[in-house]
C-alpha cells in the first residue's frame, strides 16, 4: 500500500512528528534537560505543526476548503469545539501540545525532557484520535 503524503493527510502528520523526534535525538540530555536548545526548539516547532496538520486533515476530510482552515490557535480551538467529536479529550491534548511545545519549548527555549516528551506524546494522541474519527465515519 502506497502512503500518500498530501499536505492535508494523517500520514503527513505522522511524518512530521517522527521528524521532530529525530531532530530531538540530536540533542544530548544532561540532568533531565536537553542541552542544545536549537534542536529542542526546532523539534518542538515541527511536532506542534504535526498536531495542527492532523486537525487540518480532519477538517479537509469533513469538507472544509483550504481557505476555511484555522489560522490561529484560537481558531483551531473553535473548530475543535464546533466540528470535531471527542472535543474534550482533543482539546486537552491540543492544549498540552500548544503549551509544552509551542509556548514553552519553541518560544521560550524550554529544554525539560519530561515537558517536551509529554508534548510529543500528546501530538500522537491528537493524530490518533483524528485518524480513528476518520476511520469510524
Amino acid at each position: 500500500m502506497k502512503i500518500k503524503h498530501s499536505e492535508y493527510s494523517i500520514s503527513e502528520a505522522y511524518r512530521y512528528v517522527e521528524n521532530a523526534k529525530e531532530t530531538l535525538s540530536k540533542s544530548p540530555v544532561e540532568y533531565g534537560a536537553y542541552t542544545d536548545s536549537k534542536y529542542t526548539r526546532e523539534a518542538a516547532g515541527i511536532a506542534y505543526l504535526s498536531a495542527l496538520m492532523a486537525i487540518d486533515a480532519y477538517l479537509v476530510w469533513k469538507g472544509l476548503s483550504k481557505d476555511e482552515l484555522p489560522s490561529s490557535i484560537e481558531e483551531y480551538m473553535q473548530m475543535i469545539r464546533k466540528k470535531i467529536p471527542l472535543n474534550g479529550k482533543l482539546t486537552a491534548a491540543v492544549n498540552i501540545v500548544y503549551q509544552n511545545l509551542h509556548l514553552l519549548a519553541y518560544y521560550r527555549g524550554g529544554t525539560g525532557v519530561k515537558m517536551i516528551k509529554e508534548g510529543i506524546e500528546n501530538c500522537y494522541k491528537v493524530i490518533r484520535m483524528l485518524e480513528n474519527a476518520m476511520k469510524s465515519n
